[in-house]
């Protein structure tokens, strides 16, 4: 299943000029591969990703693969103009952190190209985020990355 990530017709690839379906650019080398061995490659070397999106991001897909898939494939954050509502939910029980461009601004508006080395600083502790809404339970599942390892070490101190 995580092959399929990313592999929707409606998705366009900005690192590829425009092309849909599953292939990217594998960055340091140049290459173009199917997102899934690029993801591959990153993940052995040691490399998280993260993903730039526009609106809505997670509108209409199958909601737990469509944040599964990611994970799986090493993303680590989600930078969009905006999330479907349960999306959002669902990419921080993966472990994903999603965050949004501020107001007015975009990939477009910012000039981003995804040839950038990126850098998310956050504090040393997940409680010191202050996001817009209450998500507590939220941070708590990115904390421990992801909502079943957070499970998992809650029933471990019982």
């Amino acid at each position: 299943m995580a092959r399929g990530t990313f592999a929707n017709i409606r998705l366009v690839n900005r690192l590829l000029n425009g092309e849909v379906g599953p292939k990217t650019i594998h960055i340091p080398t140049g290459e173009k591969l199917y997102v899934f061995d690029a993801a591959m490659r990153y993940k052995a070397a040691g490399q998280g990703t993260i993903v730039l999106a526009g609106a809505e991001y997670g509108s209409g897909s199958s909601r737990d693969w469509a944040a599964k898939g990611p994970a799986l494939l090493g993303v680590k954050a989600v930078i969009a103009k905006s999330f479907e509502r349960i999306h959002r939910s669902n990419l921080v029980g993966m472990g994903i952190i999603p965050l949004s461009f501020k107001p007015g601004e975009d990939v477009d508006t910012l000039g981003l190209t995804g040839y950038e080395r990126y850098r998310i600083d956050i504090p040393p502790k997940i409680s010191e985020i202050r996001p817009g809404q209450d998500v507590t339970v939220e941070l708590a599942y990115f904390d421990h990355c992801g909502i079943l390892p957070y499970v998992i070490r809650n029933l471990s101190k019982q």
